[in-house]
């Protein structure tokens, strides 16, 4: 707020859009930012929108499939504490339930987000990145949404 300020009464070039995590296992950019980036038009480059993969569902059950980033990457641990696999199962469950790929689902989710101008997506291979290209042609139901909010109700940012 502070540089946006300066920008507008220093002719200075203003701020286009900010890059912060956000996926269905994070959303804390709602707490403040959300409102913030509607209200002065900066929207959210939301970076790691499958939380590394993990919301595809495949490390569900201790699975590590090969080349997968958090195989390639078994240090990293945001997304891999029991709030997040228990989240992660429950999200999956969702998607199953309403016949949709998690992994579409979870970023149909966030690109219905007002204050989101687009998602930093990472594949490990053609399929992941044609199915995360056609994700856009998903629309979550009302059921859905609602689904997924009881979700986020009870295990809210499992992994900030």
């Amino acid at each position: 707020m502070q540089y946006l300020k300066l920008a507008e009464t220093r002719d200075l070039p203003r701020i286009a859009s900010i890059q912060n995590p956000y996926s269905l296992l994070n959303r804390s950019y709602e707490v403040g930012l959300a409102e913030i980036s509607c209200r002065e038009q900066v929207g959210l480059l939301a970076y790691s929108p499958l939380a590394f993969g993990a919301l595809s569902g495949k490390y569900l059950n201790a699975a590590r499939p090969a080349a997968a980033r958090l195989t390639l990457f078994d240090n990293y641990s945001r997304y891999s504490g029991p709030g997040a696999f228990e989240a992660t199962a429950a999200y999956v469950q969702i998607a199953r339930k309403h016949g949709i790929d998690p992994a579409q689902m979870a970023l149909a989710f966030i690109r219905r987000q007002a204050f989101v101008t687009t998602t930093i997506i990472g594949a490990t291979n053609m399929q992941q990145l044609a199915d995360n290209i056609t994700s856009v042609k998903v629309e979550l139901s009302d059921e859905c949404i609602a689904d997924i909010e009881t979700i986020h109700s009870a295990n809210p940012n499992p992994c900030p």
